[in-house]
């Protein structure tokens, strides 16, 4: 599944309140981790993240302590002991078999020693897959039996949801827009290599005009170079997006249209400039290029609470009325 697949199932756990151990599997670095926080922030639950592989199997047990003649187990300080939330065990399959062995206890019966799971918690976790060159261990039959397996792979529209609300480097968005076969690009014999996670962070080197190399790769950052300097032909959208475009042609080149209508998107502040780069496009583009700009345009617009605003002005346009009919249920207006 994609990730936004997967955060709409997770959200569906919670909404029903289904308990069921979860296994989340998936590449490095696109993005498991951080669904799982944005769930419980879009639940406004608590989030216990245990890194597994950097425990030991005292860590999680707790440590045995002597109290009138009888050793007792005192659990670890990081385990939840009330209210509600997600304790998420993330790198579950890269933990050692004894340490696996104790984080079986907590997954099957919600409790190790002395520790109780509290009741309105959920358990967790998310692990690599053996392709993806992780040094892992297998999962025990017995464990893998109770967990729901979700499998997420990386997709560039989910990502760009998510870079879109995050604000990341509309020039990044761009250039991934045209080539995301470079959204995540495993290269286990290179230290930094292209994924959703490490994008994010060449974005915030990107601001900062440093080079985005260590965290992607010197061959994805020479391609971006090189897609950086096509922003020279960038057609002037400032004009566009205050409707006064009819003189700028929509661009010819692939790379530019996508640096385009993704520079339109992210520059676009308020109903009004979202409205004229619609009407824009929509008389210099194809229809294709118009439903691109239409799905993130709307998205940002939601985001940004003028949703409503762009929608009168654009129900009140017969030519982009028309545009919507074949797309009415994909724009959500």
């Amino acid at each position: 599944m994609t990730p936004t697949q997967l955060k709409a199932y997770l959200n569906q756990l919670v909404n029903q309140n289904i308990k069921i151990s979860t296994m989340i599997w998936g590449a490095p670095g696109i993005g498991k981790s951080s669904i799982v926080s944005q769930i419980a922030q879009q639940h406004n639950i608590d989030f216990v993240d245990v890194r597994l592989s950097q425990l030991a199997p005292t860590d999680l047990r707790g440590l045995p302590v002597a109290e009138d003649g009888i050793s007792k187990w005192y659990p670890p300080e990081f385990l939840p002991r009330e209210g509600k939330g997600i304790l998420f065990m993330d790198e579950l399959n890269m933990a050692p078999p004894a340490l696996q062995g104790v984080a079986q206890q907590l997954i099957l019966d919600r409790r190790v020693g002395s520790y109780i799971v509290p009741e309105q918690w959920y358990v967790w976790a998310a692990g690599n897959r053996k392709e993806d060159r992780a040094a892992v261990f297998d999962m025990p039959a017995p464990l893998a039996n109770r967990f729901l397996h979700l499998q997420v792979e990386a997709d560039f529209e989910s990502f760009k949801i998510y870079a879109l609300e995050k604000q990341v480097h509309e020039q990044i968005i761009a250039f991934l827009s045209y080539r995301s076969t470079l959204l995540h690009k495993f290269a286990p014999q290179q230290p930094a290599w292209c994924s959703p996670r490490s994008w994010v962070m060449a974005s915030q080197l990107h601001y900062t005009g440093l080079d985005i190399a260590s965290a992607v790769g010197e061959g994805a950052a020479a391609e971006f170079a090189a897609y950086i300097t096509l922003y020279r032909t960038l057609p002037n959208l400032a004009p566009i997006l205050q409707g006064k475009g009819n003189a700028i042609a929509f661009p010819e080149e692939p790379s530019v249209r996508y640096a385009t209508t993704t520079g339109l998107t992210v520059r676009a502040t308020d109903a009004n400039q979202a409205y004229n780069a619609f009407d824009w496009l929509s008389d210099k583009a194809t229809a294709e290029w118009v439903q691109l700009f239409a799905v993130d345009m709307f998205r940002q617009m939601r985001i940004k609470g003028q949703m409503g605003a762009l929608a009168k002005l654009v129900k009140k346009d017969s030519k982009l009325q028309k545009f919507l009919k074949d797309f009415q249920e994909l724009v959500g207006i």
